[in-house]
């Protein structure tokens, strides 16, 4: 190294020094200091909320919502309606959901309940796992578990199926997001994502699925099928459960438009860095009856699922790879 190269390098080290203070460190770098910092912060304050959250349904009401599967497909089994006429639609009991969960969890409802509930909260445990593994395992997605801790520990807590759902959404594949969309709605806003990509191919192969699990769900079960469209469920949107959806705190009409705002978020965003996330939280925060634990959903906007013919923008990148998007 010449002694103008060395002289200019120091120069410019010199440069960075005033620019960051007495410290030496540049001001942008203490910026993302002071944000991972936060970050880290608030990731360990709701790990411990979370595992307070935990604490409390394990010991207050362990695996409550297993119970509602639980009778819901026990229902079936005994020929009566999945739906009950004239049910309280607020009751922690009522299942709210369309009727393929229960259909498909009617071979495991003849066993003894708490045999169903240990069975189904291993598989949600095991969803979770399976989640975190889609996500890539890194340091950001332990800080996003932590800050959402506490939707996660009440999740967990009480064998919530928002748990594999959002497994199904992290994936992100078509197929999964219309099977997510046959347990709960809302998964289907995750079509908007596609739409604003222009990637028909996808969101064509979505809707294809989203007609196969309904035919099957109408055709193992007619009647609750029916049921459900007819909105036998009722809305139910107040409870014993919180509701923080602003549909209850404000007003339909505040809700509706924050939901149209979303959409249109969603679409516009949907061809740059931020697109997935819209789209996840648009399917996670737009139902008229949001429960804290269905935060849980959000988790699956950390990555950007695969999209195929093109590449994995998380993979590791080999070298004309990188170089072709260095002089690009």
């Amino acid at each position: 190294m010449s002694a103008r190269t060395r002289l200019g390098a120091r120069n410019l080290s010199l440069a960075q020094q005033v620019r960051g203070g007495l410290g030496g460190r540049p001001r942008e770098s203490r910026g993302r200091h002071a944000l991972r910092l936060l970050a880290f912060t608030l990731a360990v304050v709701g790990t411990l909320a979370g595992l307070w959250v935990l604490w409390m349904h394990i010991t207050g009401d362990p695996l409550a919502d297993a119970r509602a599967y639980y009778l819901a497909a026990s229902r079936l089994n005994h020929g009566e309606p999945l739906y009950p006429p004239g049910a309280d639609p607020t009751s922690a009991e009522m299942y709210r959901y369309p009727p393929l969960l229960a259909v498909v969890l009617r071979p495991l409802a003849l066993l003894p309940y708490w045999v169903f509930a240990i069975t189904w909260e291993v598989l949600v445990v095991g969803a979770f796992v399976l989640t975190i593994v889609q996500l890539g395992a890194g340091p950001r997605v332990y800080l996003a578990i932590g800050m959402l801790g506490i939707p996660i520990g009440w999740a967990l807590g009480v064998a919530q199926a928002h748990v594999p759902l959002t497994l199904l959404i992290a994936i992100g594949q078509p197929w999964t997001i219309a099977l997510a969309a046959n347990i709960k709605l809302f998964p289907a806003l995750i079509a908007f994502w596609w739409i604003g990509r222009r990637d028909y191919q996808s969101f064509f192969a979505f809707v294809v699925w989203l007609v196969v699990f309904g035919l099957a769900g109408l055709v193992l079960e007619v009647n609750g099928t029916l049921a459900y469209l007819h909105g036998a469920v009722g809305l139910g949107f107040e409870g014993e459960a919180r509701n923080i959806s602003p549909y209850v705190w404000a007003s339909p009409l505040v809700w509706a438009s924050l939901f149209i705002v979303g959409v249109l978020v969603t679409v516009a965003l949907a061809r740059t860095r931020w697109g997935w996330a819209a789209a996840v939280a648009l399917a996670t925060l737009s139902p008229p009856r949001l429960l804290v634990y269905m935060l849980t959903g959000l988790l699956a906007a950390i990555r950007q699922p695969h999209i195929a013919g093109e590449p994995d923008p998380d993979a590791p990148l080999d070298t004309a790879t990188a170089f072709a998007r260095a002089v690009r």
